[in-house]
């Protein structure tokens, strides 16, 4: 990835969009760049911290593994967003494994060299906190709906959060993926869309796309017992 394209990369990350094109050269300047293919890992828990991975192109998955191996994702992340950011604010090991779904381009930062500069610009540090705080509460709300919701409600509840009104719901990631963020097996979701398609609550469009037929029914599922 040449200069250019890291300047590029570091003006789609919201957290550095209030600097000016000067500060962003700076920026890109302790930048290098990494490349994945799909599949490959890139980083796993445990390993040591302190580096800010900035996704240029591509996908990745966040996840972690329980006591029996089982997969738990917590994030997808795609272009302009970043991973690795809490390792800028405590020495302690990653927690998260991390793994290209797409081919990849990243830029990468090292802790040490963008501490300076957050110290230099501060108002790049305050943006990290707010996203952090913003992540954190996604992260208290979807322990909140898998510890207390039923499967029912929880599938209920993401595709109606997805389709935002309307009636398709494009997937990003695999079923496989997707089941995992929800805190199922993937037979569990294959079911319960099955099951909802012979009720004409839901239509399935090949592998990715999901049809809400039935918007007020999804909602009623949301208070059943």
């Amino acid at each position: 990835m040449a200069h250019e394209d890291h300047i590029r990369c570091i003006s789609h990350v919201p957290i550095f969009d209030s600097l000016t094109d000067e500060e962003k050269v700076e920026i890109a300047h302790i930048a290098s760049s990494r490349s994945f293919l799909k599949g490959e890992t890139i980083y796993r828990a445990g390993d040591e911290a302190g580096t800010l991975y900035v996704l240029y192109t591509g996908k990745v998955k966040l996840y972690r593994l329980n006591v029996s191996g089982k997969e738990q994702i917590g994030r997808i992340i795609g272009p302009g967003d970043f991973m690795g950011e809490l390792s800028l604010f405590s020495s302690l090991p990653l927690k998260d494994h991390a793994q290209a779904i797409e081919n990849c381009i990243m830029c990468v930062l090292k802790g040490a060299q963008l501490k300076e500069i957050m110290a230099k610009y501060p108002s790049i540090a305050f943006k990290i906190m707010d996203e952090l705080s913003r992540r954190l509460e996604k992260a208290e709300n979807r322990v909140e709906i898998i510890s207390l919701s039923s499967v029912n409600q929880r599938l209920a509840q993401v595709l109606l959060d997805m389709s935002q009104g309307k009636t398709l719901v494009e997937l990003n990631v695999s079923k496989g993926d997707f089941a995992s963020q929800l805190g199922m097996s993937q037979e569990t979701l294959s079911r319960r869309l099955s099951a909802w398609q012979e009720e004409g609550i839901i239509e399935q469009k090949g592998h990715r796309k999901i049809i809400i037929k039935d918007q007020h029914r999804l909602e009623d599922i949301l208070f059943e017992d």
